[in-house]
């Protein structure tokens, strides 16, 4: 039987995530409660406002099971606000901030402070053929460090699309992975291209043959 990938519904990215993970041939659908998340074999954690999720993880009781099913090698993957979430630690997050854990790193919320607050440009992917990926970075974070678990995928480079300094953000990993667990601080749901979404998918199903 083929893996059902679930997206956390409660706030953000869900439709797009939805859409891009059925167009790479898993069956995906919204998560809102424990019974929910009991019944999918991998969860992403959308693009959206972090602390927001955070705070609505604990309302609808999935912050346990959530955290529960990471520490039992779940596949997952997180897109902005969903990287945050997946760290091990946040910087400049606010103190009732609740992370999920999975990922053994240290973020830095919305790090790319006004002069590249949003922004786009072409990444490098390791693990992603067919040339650079465009990257939609909207109030997102960078990852500040990596614990020895942990592949760094992808950077930002000097230059925006634009023709933007990237300033301190250059050089600074934007997409990594530990395992089974991917996470990006830009946006690949917005874009309409698959192919992050299309590594998550083969990460899911690796998962499920081997168990």
């Amino acid at each position: 039987m083929s893996p059902v990938v679930g997206v956390l519904a409660l706030q953000g990215d869900v439709r797009e995530h939805l859409a891009a993970l059925s167009a790479c041939g898993l069956r995906a659908v919204p998560v809102r409660r424990p019974s929910e998340l009991d019944a999918v074999d991998a969860l992403v954690l959308p693009g959206g406002e972090s602390t927001t999720m955070s705070r609505l993880l604990g309302t609808f009781d999935l912050l346990e099971p959530v955290r529960g099913r990471l520490a039992a090698g779940m596949p997952a993957y997180g897109s902005c606000a969903g990287m945050i979430l997946l760290a091990a630690q946040v910087l400049d997050g606010r103190p009732d901030q609740q992370q999920l854990g999975g990922l053994d790193v240290v973020v830095r919320r919305n790090a790319f402070g006004r002069q590249v607050d949003s922004f786009e440009t072409d990444l490098a992917l390791r693990g992603v053929a067919g040339g650079p990926v465009r990257a939609v970075f909207i109030r997102a974070p960078w990852v500040e460090s990596v614990g020895p678990g942990v592949e760094v995928l992808g950077t930002v480079p000097r230059v925006t699309l634009a023709g933007t300094q990237a300033g301190a953000a250059a050089g600074r990993a934007v997409a990594v992975r530990q395992g089974a667990v991917l996470a990006t601080s830009f946006h690949p749901e917005i874009t309409g291209d698959l192919r992050v979404h299309a590594l998550f998918c083969a990460m899911v199903r690796e998962t499920a043959a081997a168990a």
